[in-house]
């Protein structure tokens, strides 16, 4: 997904920005980077987080970083920020999003003889792309909105200026920005838990397609929020950090309350619950709470030296680092019925050695009660199941088993109770080896996070789109 930190402030903003931007380590996968403008211009810096953490790869360079305007990125794909140079000025960009159309959009440019210098593999760079967007027109504001109208998917932008910081939230709102405040300095990410120990209180969540520009002394708002909203279910799921919130909606309170509506529709007899380390335990405590039985911890994440498994790119390489990292516990497993809750099931490997080793460790059912529907249809808007093939879904892949091609009944498949659905739940349950396997409801995640459907964007599990 990747996420996105700046600040302005009467007084250098370093450490803030470098503090910020790590507090955003969770959801990319592949480089940070940052940049800060200053009397002598613009410095950049950017490295891989691949094979270690944003922290380390970084404190070597806040020695040389010194300013009062700054922007951070943590990646899912791109080298970002860049600098630019352009009629508009010199400026720093970064965007959290996925662009649809990029081919399009860069043979437009060509037409126009227009060229790009960050590729990598042969492929434009989605920022530079943007960038070239908003050059287009004669303001900044006007550039980002253009930007904002040609693109089809989604794409939240900071654009740093010598004078202050433009931060736009894509069209539809399926990527957060929210602004937090304190004496002297301005902030705005994509994860407002990185407000409360840098000092900053959250001012205000940008709507959908809003543009603000800021300065240490506030903000003024360059373009009204749409009326249209589809921010991302998942982020409640799985990709939001607990401490944070989108649309004034807490993830560790909704990941509580789909536990709980987990619990409310189960009635198998179990010993113990538990959470897949780490974004399972939200959903764990909310089943343990409603059905008063015992929460514990049968796997214990060692994360000193192994960085998160969400990277690196390599899925065999992740699927060892995710390995490495859960260290079971026998005297909680053995001769016990244990419920995981999960935050999902996107390919199921991983998941499946870690079943094995329950039942290695003597447990004597394991169950498995992940927090979302079935995932079905690969996200066309943010980089979570689209960088897999469609085949790399466990649904789908069950899908090809029972029909001989994976494409054929999906939406029968997707809808809850159907004789397809419990088929296929129940054959995926074969695959891992579980006693029992249950999927959250859609009505019931939509519930627990408490907007109205419309506003959220479910298409991993139904492929709708209001808009």
């Amino acid at each position: 997904m990747g996420g996105l930190f700046g600040v302005v402030s009467k007084d250098d903003c370093v450490n803030d920005l470098f503090y910020g931007t790590d507090y955003h380590s969770h959801l990319g996968t592949k480089r940070g980077g940052m940049a800060v403008s200053n009397r002598k211009g613009f410095e950049r810096s950017i490295h891989s987080i691949e094979n270690n953490y944003f922290r380390s790869k970084f404190e070597p360079d806040l020695p040389k970083f010194k300013g009062k305007l700054g922007i951070g990125v943590i990646s899912d794909n791109d080298s970002q920020p860049l600098i630019i140079g352009s009629h508009l000025g010199t400026f720093a960009i970064a965007t959290v999003g996925k662009l649809n159309n990029i081919d399009q959009l860069s043979k437009v440019a060509f037409k126009k003889k227009m060229h790009f210098s960050e590729t990598s593999g042969g492929k434009t760079n989605p920022t530079e792309l943007v960038a070239m967007l908003v050059c287009s027109e004669n303001t900044f504001e006007a550039g980002i909105e253009r930007a904002q109208e040609l693109i089809k998917g989604s794409c939240s932008i900071l654009l740093l200026t010598s004078k202050g910081l433009y931060a736009a939230r894509d069209k539809l709102g399926r990527t957060p920005l929210v602004i937090g405040k304190k004496n002297g300095a301005f902030a705005v990410a994509s994860e407002n838990c990185s407000f409360p120990n840098l000092g900053y209180i959250t001012e205000t969540f940008l709507g959908p397609g809003e543009i603000v520009f800021i300065n240490a002394d506030g903000y003024v708002q360059k373009k009204c929020p749409g009326d249209k909203l589809q921010v991302c279910s998942f982020l409640w799921v799985y990709y939001g950090y607990p401490a944070s919130e989108y649309e004034e909606i807490n993830v560790e309170y909704v990941r509580n309350r789909c536990g709980s509506a987990l619990a409310k529709n189960d009635n198998v007899a179990i010993d113990c619950v538990a959470g897949i380390p780490d974004s399972g335990i939200g959903h764990a405590i909310g089943y343990a709470n409603e059905k008063k039985v015992p929460f514990i911890r049968p796997f214990v994440k060692y994360t000193p030296t192994w960085p998160r498994s969400f990277m690196p790119q390599n899925q065999k390489t992740r699927d060892l680092v995710a390995r490495m990292k859960l260290i079971p516990v026998r005297k909680l497993i053995e001769g016990k019925k244990i419920l995981f809750c999960e935050d999902s099931i996107v390919r199921g490997t991983q998941l499946k050695e870690n079943i094995q080793v329950l039942f290695d460790y003597g447990a004597i059912e394991a169950h498995m009660r992940p927090a979302c529907p079935t995932l079905i249809y690969p996200c066309e808007f943010l980089n979570f199941s689209a960088s897999r093939s469609t085949l790399d879904l466990a649904g789908r892949k069950v899908i090809r088993e029972l029909e001989g091609r994976e494409d054929i009944n999906l939406e029968e498949y997707a809808s809850a109770g159907s004789e397809k659905n419990l088929l296929m739940i129940d054959r995926i349950r074969q695959h891992l080896k579980l006693t029992t396997l249950s999927y959250q409801k859609l009505d019931d995640l939509v519930e627990a996070i408490g907007l109205p459907k419309e506003k959220l964007c479910t298409h991993c599990w139904d492929e709708k789109s209001y808009f």
